[in-house]
């Protein structure tokens, strides 16, 4: 009878790599004219595509301005620029004109950058680069460190970037925001043009210079969290006025509409119709002395809802403008539900087949708007033709065309 070794056999942890270092360490912040000219010198006397990051103050302040810019070119090094001490950027814009910017999330930084006079005439977005690779992780650290090797250390993104002066810290987690986004742009593109993306890529990155946020529109504050729970027209006529309310105090103060009051105490108010401003200050929401010292204004904010007459208080229910939830498609339009089921597994093959994330290859929205509503004739030029109005980069329309045509052509019909 045999008997059983258990072997154990030890495997030695690997550590893990040190989180990288600023090369150049970390530069002063430019707070002046003079020193704002001397490193828009150096950059247009630098080579090389610029590499280009900015801090918003997300969470702390309402406006998104940058209140911190990051910038390197070879040549040139890196510099954190202050654009609150130094507004005016020109000098920046000038020694950089027909430079390639290199962004990561280029959507999140271009508006508050244009805001200040930076405006990229090309770009390369790295996290779009990482999702047409169907990388798996596409935030900066998780690049860098699968393309080059290198662990940033992160964790400073969400903190309060108004703050004046910066903590060093903070400082050091922004200029390696830049420091290998060179490298990282040369190392995806090389992917890029191995997987045969590269042109993919380049559609994308000029559509994205006509990147515009979309505008919030007259019933934003429908938006509100929790306002499923407000049902007649006289209570959302409150949350409307008390909104509104939050946001001028907000826009007037800089300070981030969560922190002025939450969409909870508006809900609370909108749902206990308070009848005076001691019933108001007795809700939790109100309770704490941050909302004691404005109580007076949210009851300003309810007064005017309570004087709304009948026939102008807000809907109850709002028509949507788009096509219905696509789970009472199949009752609604069975025609509609079966273009949209083909188009989502031909989606689905591509994305398979082409290593991208579905999202990538069609907008979701475009997709459901055009299953609802095709064109009258379903040919190929048709169907090119919608996607491409819709918003879709020809690349898209290339993938999904010759596909969506077969599949929604009726059995007999010529495609």
């Amino acid at each position: 009878m045999s008997e059983t070794v258990d072997i154990q056999v030890e495997i030695p942890e690997v550590p893990e790599p040190a989180p990288a270092e600023p090369r150049d360490g970390v530069p002063e912040v430019i707070t002046t004219p003079a020193a704002l000219q001397q490193y828009a010198d150096a950059l247009a006397a630098g080579h090389g595509p610029l590499a280009v990051d900015a801090e918003r103050a997300s969470g702390y302040r309402y406006s998104q301005r940058a209140y911190l810019i990051q910038l390197r070119r070879e040549g040139a090094g890196s510099a954190l620029i202050d654009p609150i001490a130094v507004p005016d950027l020109a000098p920046i814009a000038a020694a950089t004109i027909g430079v390639e910017w290199i962004l990561h999330a280029a959507t999140q930084d271009l508006p508050c950058l244009a805001e200040v006079g930076l405006v990229p005439s090309s770009l390369f977005d790295t996290e779009l680069a990482g999702r047409l690779l169907g990388r798996e992780r596409v935030n900066l650290g998780a690049l860098v460190r699968s393309e080059l090797g290198h662990v940033l250390e992160k964790g400073h993104g969400a903190a309060d970037w108004s703050v004046r002066p910066l903590p060093a810290n903070q400082l050091r987690y922004a200029v390696l925001d830049v420091e290998f986004l060179v490298e990282l742009r040369d190392s995806l593109q090389s992917a890029l043009i191995e997987d045969g993306k590269w042109e993919w890529a380049q559609e994308e990155f000029t559509s994205l210079l006509g990147f515009r946020p979309r505008e919030r529109g007259e019933d934003a504050w429908r938006k509100t969290s929790g306002i499923h729970g407000v049902r007649k027209a006289r209570n959302l006529a409150v949350v409307r006025e008390l909104w509104r309310e939050r946001d001028l105090v907000a826009t007037r103060s800089d300070i981030a509409t969560g922190r002025i009051l939450p969409d909870t105490a508006i809900v609370a108010a909108a749902i206990a119709l308070p009848k005076n401003v001691d019933e108001l200050s007795a809700l939790p929401p109100f309770s704490g002395r941050g909302q004691q010292r404005r109580r007076t204004t949210w009851w300003s904010a309810i007064e005017r809802a309570y004087a709304v007459p009948d026939a102008d208080l807000p809907a109850t229910t709002v028509t949507p403008t788009g096509p219905p939830p696509p789970r009472a498609w199949a009752d609604r339009n069975p025609a509609a539900f079966a273009r949209l089921e083909a188009a989502k597994a031909i989606v689905s093959e591509i994305s398979e087949a082409r290593g991208l994330p579905t999202e990538n290859i069609v907008n979701p929205e475009l997709l459901r708007r055009l299953c609802w509503e095709p064109p009258a004739d379903i040919t190929t030029e048709s169907i090119d033709q919608a996607l491409i109005s819709a918003g879709a980069r020809a690349w898209q329309s290339a993938l999904l065309t010759q596909s969506l045509t077969a599949a929604w052509t009726p059995p007999g019909a010529d495609s």
